[in-house]
């Protein structure tokens, strides 16, 4: 690709990183993470995650991209120095976002069935269990999930990508603030909201303290190069620190509304707000079944968890296709039909393992799901931020600090500083090290 596309707007490159971070690990993850770990001490820390770890390692993947004007597998090699071997994470990086789309676009089909089932009033019976042990609902959906994706990005990265993200994001934020002003009515609201946003000290644990690292970290899809792509499609107008913060405000912002919709109604109708994993799919459609006009408020809430998973699954797809038409200078609408099929046979894996191809990697009750996410979560995010962490402030063996902040400072807005040399250099690998062994330590292998 002689010619690299470009974001036509500063709006279009903060959104579409946004998008790439916002997901299910915003608005699944994070609430029912939040009900386990107590509360308004687990947001406090995550927020606190959020600036200490996940800022530095954001700029510095963007400063990457835009140095390299690459994608994650050319990036290295126009970075590193002759004889390194550095861009052998760039490969790695391409297999971290094929893993990832593997299971990610079948959760995202599951949404949209739970979307379409409360627009056409079917929730009767709408149980997650039965759903995703029905091979052709789920082979349909994630199918549906992988044509939308792709025909979006067969047109050019402005016309395609850049336009419907826009108008997503947007109508993803309205729908969270209409949503979260209807939960502040119901009559839960005040004791769902003193859980969630007044931190009670004593309950800050040590697991709690990595809980909130782990979920700070892996929410900004750092790692795997998702925000490297967008930082090589953005001019050097403005600085990097500035439109990191962007993003992770946004993403914040999103998370944080998650919860002020969800744990009202959970007090409200009496759900366990530590509910774990099935908090969203069976808690919140039940609490929308039993909710006076809960077919319309389930519609809005389920269409704001597609748009969610959609902007993540378009940022992360533009990702894999970047890789693969630098690699075989394939034409955009080529990369797109063979990124397709491809992700559609990855993607079969998690659609029928629950069914017709039952797999049990880890413990009873695993399925390929979990496989891919352990590959990706456990393995790929932290390894890779670490990677990208070691290679942008080591001068010696990587490309350096004096010339990451030189990229990163480019333009105007915040600026990298001096001072903040240790965070980057030291603070940020050894939380990244923490966090993955811990990872390893609590994971259920049998």
């Amino acid at each position: 690709m002689e010619n690299r596309e470009r974001l036509s707007s500063r709006l279009g490159f903060i959104l579409l990183s946004a998008g790439c971070a916002i997901g299910c690990g915003n608005v699944w993850k994070f609430p029912w993470m939040t009900g386990q770990y107590g509360g308004g001490g687990f947001v406090l820390i995550y927020i606190l995650c959020l600036l200490v770890l996940g800022l530095p390692v954001m700029v510095m993947e963007f400063a990457l991209g835009r140095a390299s004007q690459a994608s994650p597998v050319k990036m290295y090699q126009k970075l590193e120095k002759p004889g390194q071997k550095w861009h052998i994470h760039g490969y790695l990086a391409m297999l971290g976002n094929i893993c990832l789309m593997s299971f990610y676009s079948v959760v995202c089909g599951w949404l949209i069935y739970y979307f379409i089932r409360f627009l056409t009033g079917q929730t009767a019976d709408l149980g997650f269990g039965a759903m995703i042990s029905n091979p052709g609902v789920n082979m349909l959906f994630m199918a549906i999930t992988v044509i939308v994706g792709f025909a979006i990005l067969s047109f050019n990265l402005q016309g395609g990508l850049e336009r419907v993200t826009k108008y997503m994001m947007i109508a993803l934020l309205f729908l969270m603030i209409v949503l979260a002003i209807n939960s502040a009515t119901l009559s839960g609201a005040k004791e769902g909201l003193k859980f969630y946003l007044l931190p009670e000290l004593g309950k800050i644990t040590p697991s709690v303290i990595v809980g909130a690292m782990n979920q700070a970290f892996f929410t900004l899809s750092l790692g795997i190069g998702s925000m490297a792509i967008f930082g090589s499609y953005i001019g050097k107008e403005r600085s990097l620190m500035g439109e990191s913060v962007n993003v992770i405000v946004l993403d914040s912002f999103v998370a944080i509304t998650a919860g002020l919709i969800i744990f009202p109604a959970c007090v409200t109708y009496n759900v366990e707000v530590g509910a774990g994993p099935s908090l969203l799919f069976d808690t919140m459609a039940t609490v929308f079944v039993n909710m006076n006009g809960g077919r319309l408020w389930g519609t809005l809430f389920f269409l704001f968890m597609v748009f969610a998973a959609m902007s993540t699954v378009l940022a992360v797809f533009e990702n894999i296709l970047a890789c693969v038409r630098e690699l075989t200078g394939w034409s955009r609408r080529k990369g797109c039909i063979a990124c397709g099929i491809g992700l559609f046979i990855t993607s079969t894996t998690t659609a029928l393992g629950y069914s017709l191809w039952p797999f049990q990697p880890f413990a009873e009750g695993s399925a390929w799901l979990d496989f891919w996410d352990f590959i990706v979560s456990t393995n790929l995010l932290p390894l890779g931020s670490l990677i990208i962490a070691l290679f942008c402030c080591n001068k010696r063996y990587g490309w350096g600090w004096d010339k990451m902040m030189e990229e990163a400072n480019s333009g105007k807005g915040l600026k990298v500083k001096n001072w903040m040399k240790p965070i980057f250099m030291y603070v940020v690998p050894v939380a990244i090290i923490v966090i993955y062994i811990m990872g390893l330590i609590n994971f259920s292998w049998k």
